[in-house]
């Protein structure tokens, strides 16, 4: 059996709004933050998914018609695109193993006692109901917190690591010593 340490697979970063579809084994690693990534991982057949959604929900459903033009950006179209493409091979939706992972409190839109809104609590919260929606059981579950993630996916044997960074710390600097 493989290890993520394996150093014969081919490697790929993952970056914010992209997603991975694939039968071929490799190591896919991406930073989240506020964003979420959802594995999705068929043993039998060797089918991978992953996606580095940055946003909940797409806001142009109506203009996309299901079909968004950037599948990737959005939580809830990932999701769909994904299990479209599961299906589209023959998978039973069943059959998937399913991960789930970020969605820190490492943005906001405003301080959260005032009404804030946190996209890593939003985030989390879509993907845990679009994979409701399309009936799948999620195997592992790392969301929410304060600080990011780095995720290293081995597509090979569906492992993932998770490596907790590190929060930054920010110093005030002065001039003339202030």
């Amino acid at each position: 059996m493989l290890s993520l340490s394996e150093n014969t697979l081919p490697v790929i970063y993952l970056r914010a709004g992209e997603l991975h579809f694939s039968e071929q084994s490799a190591r896919v690693y991406t930073v989240l933050g506020s964003c979420i990534a959802v594995t999705m991982f068929h043993r039998r057949l060797g089918i991978v998914a992953i996606c580095h959604g940055l946003l909940p929900e797409c806001r142009g459903k109506g203009q996309c018609g299901g079909e968004c033009p950037a599948p990737g950006k959005y939580v809830d179209c990932a999701i769909q695109w994904m299990t479209k493409r599961f299906k589209q091979q023959g998978v039973l939706l069943r059959e998937i193993e399913i991960k789930v992972f970020g969605g820190a409190d490492t943005f906001s839109t405003g301080p959260a006692g005032r009404g804030g809104i946190r996209v890593g609590k939003r985030n989390a919260g879509m993907a845990l109901r679009a994979l409701g929606k399309e009936g799948l059981n999620i195997l592992s579950l790392d969301v929410g917190g304060a600080i990011g993630r780095k995720l290293f996916f081995n597509t090979h044997t569906g492992e993932v690591l998770i490596k907790r960074l590190q929060p930054h710390v920010v110093l005030a600097v002065t001039k003339g010593g202030e």
